[in-house]
């Protein structure tokens, strides 16, 4: 979904960079987190399972809204470093934008009560178009102090615009939402624009040599192969759980 790569060689070679290491490795683990998050909500959802390998499903249950947390917060947080190691932000958030827009077709098409209207890809491309637009120049410390100020913001959100408080749903890229509205996939702005940025800081910081810290090459995992090609995943995982589903006679349309 973003570059991961090391510059040059040292002295100003033309070698081709190399991947980092530690970036693909981590967003390949969330992005297998998040299909096997999804497998878990399409047998609860789609074919009525309670519990898999003996373990409750309920993804609305505090421990499955953690680790969903967890992941998806890896994943904003990686690309925000991956955003720091990019030439064009521009160009890779109007791309991520196109692909955003299928996906609310497609879902609007499949289930207009469960549209993604702001999903994780539409808020990755309004976070990596505003940091390639206003902060690719700035200094970390800028940088940390918007990523907090978008964490107040968020926080003073919740407290004084709870979900239900406007009778319209136009403003939920920014968490404010009437009581009624639902989707499958939901990333706000605040606070995911703070984390985004937080990994930038990060990029500026403990990548600014835009090299891994790991001294050694590691060898090459399935893991890492994922962590390269997650937009590809991110986009046929779910057609390709619900046909296996299909295919099982889990699941009738």
């Amino acid at each position: 979904m973003a570059p991961a790569r090391e510059g040059q060689a040292a002295g100003g070679g033309s070698a081709a960079p190399t991947r980092i290491w530690e970036i693909d490795f981590l967003r390949g683990l969330s992005i297998i987190l998040m299909v096997g998050y999804h497998l878990l909500y399409d047998l609860n959802a789609m074919a009525g399972y309670k519990r898999f390998l003996g373990v409750g499903i309920n993804l609305f249950d505090d421990y499955w809204m953690a680790a969903q947390i967890f992941f998806a917060g890896l994943f904003v947080l990686l690309s925000g470093i991956s955003s720091t190691l990019s030439r064009n932000n521009v160009r890779r958030a109007l791309k991520l934008s196109g692909v955003a827009v299928l996906i609310t077709v497609v879902t609007y098409v499949y289930d207009s009560s469960a549209a993604v209207h702001f999903g994780i890809l539409h808020c990755l491309a309004v976070c990596i178009l505003i940091y390639g637009l206003s902060f690719k120049a700035a200094k970390p410390g800028t940088i940390a102090a918007a990523a907090a100020a978008v964490f107040i913001m968020s926080a003073a959100r919740s407290l004084l615009l709870p979900a239900g408080t406007v009778p319209f749903d136009w403003l939920l890229p920014f968490g404010i939402t009437g009581g009624a509205y639902m989707s499958v996939d939901y990333f706000p702005l605040l606070p995911w624009l703070g984390v985004f940025l937080a990994g930038t800081v990060l990029g500026k910081t403990v990548y600014a040599r835009k090299r891994s810290l790991i001294r050694r090459p590691w060898p090459e995992t399935f893991i890492n192969g994922a962590g390269r090609h997650s937009l590809l995943i991110y986009i046929v995982h779910q057609p390709i759980l619900v046909a296996g589903l299909y295919l099982f006679g889990l699941v009738r349309f």
